[in-house]
């Protein structure tokens, strides 16, 4: 078998950069997810559990699974903090991480004290059951399985998380953004609000769980198309624009011009 024989089969070099290109991952507004929390019940336990979660994945910017197996005990809601700790949480490649809330408005923060504060005083819930319990699914009145309130469990696994996401956003009349979006939605937010910063920059990004601040640059923080033409724009209108010396040279030669005008018309 020679050479050519094996390398025919080796895709062109243009096939390999369509299939390595990466497509751009949308995101939702912090504005869009503020609208979905407004539009969610919370007359039921279960519809507070959902309006908080959603809250509890925008301000901790944790991953769907972590926050499945998260309990009581690993949030400090005094000190808005989040503790990741690998023993008991499904973080990725089992890292341990100290994470803060993120600044993204106090009524997001509200909500979930709102749900911490039912889950201590009116549960009567301690520090080993989990922040964000499964549903209880019991045999009801109709002989059916029926949504019976909170089970005092931990979800084994994301799946739910993602349902309840899907639901709340369509019955918002907004497509659907899965839970891990909503670290892209961090990031660009972190990017503009702290582009002038670069320690605030990297401490935003340690919050995401990075090591490397490239890593949050290279994975969530591309600028959207958006933003990208109206950068650009910006930019290409303010080089158009006379400044200095030009401006006052035009603004002169446009008097000069009316003047003329003036004494003809006389």
């Amino acid at each position: 078998m020679n050479f050519t024989d094996a390398d025919y089969f080796n895709l062109s070099a243009n096939d390999e950069r369509i299939a390595k290109t990466v497509r751009e991952r949308p995101a939702p507004t912090i504005e869009q997810i503020r609208h979905v929390l407004q539009t969610m019940p919370s007359a039921t336990a279960i519809d507070r559990r959902n309006r908080a979660l959603i809250a509890f994945t925008l301000l901790s910017g944790a991953r769907d699974d972590a926050i499945a197996s998260v309990s009581l005990k690993h949030v400090d809601i005094e000190r808005r903090q989040l503790n990741q700790d690998a023993r008991e949480v499904r973080t990725k490649n089992a890292k341990t991480m100290m994470t803060w809330f993120f600044p993204v408005g106090q009524d997001i923060e509200a909500i979930f004290e709102d749900w911490m504060h039912f889950l201590r005083t009116e549960m009567l819930w301690g520090s080993d059951d989990p922040l964000f319990p499964a549903s209880k699914i019991e045999v009801g009145e109709s002989g059916h399985f029926e949504n019976c309130g909170l089970d005092r469990k931990h979800w084994k696994s994301a799946a739910a998380i993602r349902e309840i996401f899907r639901n709340a956003f369509r019955a918002s009349g907004l497509p659907y953004f899965n839970p891990h979006s909503f670290r892209k939605t961090l990031a660009l937010y972190g990017y503009k609000k702290c582009s002038s910063d670069f320690e605030a920059l990297k401490a935003w990004s340690q919050n995401l769980g990075h090591t490397q601040m490239l890593t949050t640059l290279s994975s969530y923080g591309n600028v959207p198309a958006e933003r990208q033409a109206e950068i650009l724009n910006g930019q290409r209108m303010s080089v158009m624009k006379p400044s200095g010396d030009s401006a006052k040279l035009d603004a002169e030669t446009i008097q000069s011009v009316l003047a003329h005008l003036a004494k003809t018309l006389r």
